[in-house]
């Protein structure tokens, strides 16, 4: 029989900013994304499976297109949503709302992006168990 944890997907990895082998771990130094002394630092390995979050040096660099896309969308999203309830609204107004969104989401995004990359390239293994060691 499945456990109930296989059918949940990277989202408790994600969203929980936890390791991407086992969803268990701490991902970020800090998991507040607003702490701009640690905005950004990830661990070095997960504290309860001791996978290593880096592959490479400069493994991170990818995320950069992760943050790009994950801006975009919120643009898009926001300018949209502008639209549909302020049809009167003026230009400036559509462009200050849409800037003020997107500066007070980077952080977010920034740690989100790192993530989601971390989780496209390190699969899940299930729960860590006493003694395992991830590699």
């Amino acid at each position: 029989m499945a456990s109930a944890k296989q059918g949940r997907g990277p989202w408790k990895s994600l969203f929980g900013f936890r390791c991407p082998h086992c969803h268990e771990g701490e991902f970020f130094v800090d998991r507040n994304p607003y702490r701009l002394s640690t905005i950004g630092d990830v661990r070095e390995s997960c504290s309860v499976c001791g996978r290593s979050y880096s592959k490479e040096p400069g493994f991170y660099y990818g995320a950069m297109y992760v943050a790009y896309a994950l801006g975009v969308a919120t643009f898009v999203s926001v300018y949209v949503a502008m639209i549909v309830l302020f049809p009167e609204a003026s230009t400036e107004m559509y462009v200050g709302v849409v800037l003020a969104a997107l500066l007070l989401l980077t952080p977010f995004l920034f740690a989100l992006s790192k993530i989601i990359w971390a989780n496209m390239f390190i699969s899940y293994k299930g729960p860590a168990k006493k003694g395992q060691s991830g590699a």
